[in-house]
């Protein structure tokens, strides 16, 4: 097993170094799924299905469904859902600020909550998407600065003696990464728009964030770990590829969902609490011809796993952990719980998943927030709203969350990728009563 899960865990880690953000993700899932057979569709477009067809969508290019039809009868819904985006710094508009006549710096702002310690004194870039003239439209691009053009400097220790007792980081003062020196100014839009191989003038509007520009590595005693950046949430948008990709039955249609803007709570036409998979699996459904009354029996029928990674017990920090649930690195897949519904696991979910990852050999573990500290939420109860089905919250075990780089475990990318793979191949039918029967390919 350790050769096939570090073999895996480097094609995560390939897969991470050529995302260096969300539009970058999504492209390179297309990509993948292009390459295996699928069609892609546009929203604007008629859609024609056929019976055993693969097909995806993508929505503001950074976030995708996939789905394929089965040839038999249709019976249920298998969905699968993750999120493309991290926690990061958005560039302003009118970024560039000169300091001193000296220094050119970049105004930016926070895109969700991160650990801000650890972007210091690392070499940065910036990627993302940009918005150009053609003819008498628009059109996007994906850019990616592929060098070293940004850092962020820390104060030296001697003009503030007391900031390993504790600091506040104020993004509007501390936050501002250096581009160069006086000759950077007036330069930032040019070295994007060289990078995306337009002219500058024709740039009219910029969705750009900055990334570290490290690859990830593995290492520990064993090689039992890896740290990247984006691990959350791009382990399980890779792993739950790979169990998509490789499942399927004959009588569901198996849904990959890959979400943007999780990170700032979804609301979005992106983002899970949009109406994204709604709008996408009532099309499918009229496409195929099949009643309103169809697709409600289905979504009876239906399963989703939302996987977004989870906290692994700290080393340093045993007593933040809840006190009878513990979970580790490289001992399974995490169920999250929370008793106010920030996480969507219920016993029948739980239980259902439990069951798919017996059949598939991939131990389990459970995850409460201890209950004086206040956690966060995810893609599931959100999706929920909009698509209500059976749904259970998963993820990875991991420590250092929402830093500029996190660390996992080398095997569990394993198991998610196996637990989806026999999740895909999987009808779960209701029998009413809170009665279910789950049927293998």
């Amino acid at each position: 097993m350790m050769e096939e899960s570090m073999k895996l865990s480097n094609e995560l880690l390939d897969f991470i170094q050529k995302s260096p953000s969300c539009y970058h993700a999504v492209e390179n899932l297309a990509q993948t799924l292009c390459d295996t057979g699928f069609l892609e569709l546009s929203e604007g477009a008629p859609w024609r299905l056929q019976r055993g067809g693969r097909y995806f969508i993508r929505r503001n290019l950074s976030s995708l469904l996939a789905f394929k039809i089965p040839e038999g009868e249709i019976r249920g819904f298998q969905i699968a859902a993750s999120h493309s985006d991290s926690p990061t710094f958005k560039i302003k508009e009118n970024p560039e600020m000169k300091v001193e006549g000296h220094y050119v710096k970049l105004n930016v702002e926070k895109y969700g909550g991160m650990l801000c310690a650890p972007w210091f004194d690392r070499p940065l870039s910036v990627a993302g998407k940009i918005v150009v003239r053609r003819g008498e439209g628009v059109e996007s691009r994906l850019v990616n600065v592929d060098r070293d053009l940004l850092m962020l400097p820390s104060l030296a220790i001697h003009m503030n003696r007391s900031v390993n007792d504790g600091y506040k980081y104020s993004v509007q003062k501390d936050m501002l990464p250096l581009l160069g020196d006086e000759r950077a100014a007036g330069t930032f839009l040019d070295i994007v728009a060289g990078a995306a191989g337009v002219d500058k003038e024709d740039i009219l509007g910029t969705d750009l964030f900055l990334y570290c520009r490290g690859r990830g590595v593995v290492w520990g005693a064993n090689g039992e770990y890896l740290s990247s950046p984006k691990l959350d949430d791009l382990q399980c948008t890779f792993a739950n590829l790979q169990g998509f990709l490789a499942g399927g039955h004959p009588n569901t249609i198996s849904v990959y969902a890959v979400f943007d803007n999780e990170e700032v709570g979804s609301g979005t036409k992106q983002g899970a609490a949009g109406t994204v998979l709604l709008d996408t699996l009532l099309r499918v459904n009229e496409a195929l011809g099949r009643s309103h009354e169809d697709y409600l029996r289905a979504l009876a029928s239906g399963f989703m796993v939302s996987a977004d990674n989870a906290h692994a017990v700290h080393p340093n920090h045993l007593s933040l952990a809840d006190p009878t649930n513990h979970p580790h690195m490289n001992q399974g897949i995490v169920l999250k719980f929370s008793a106010n519904q920030k996480y969507g696991t219920d016993s029948v979910s739980a239980a259902l998943f439990r069951a798919i990852c017996s059949r598939a050999g991939v131990p389990v573990q459970t995850f409460h927030n201890h209950s004086d500290i206040l956690g966060g939420s995810t893609l599931g109860n959100l999706s929920n709203a909009q698509v209500s089905l059976n749904m259970v919250d998963v993820g990875l075990p991991q420590l250092a969350m929402h830093s500029a780089v996190e660390t996992a475990g080398v095997q569990d990318t394993l198991y998610l990728a196996r637990a989806m793979k026999e999740f895909y191949s999987t009808f779960v039918e209701d029998g009413g009563r809170g009665s279910y029967t789950l049927y293998r390919a």
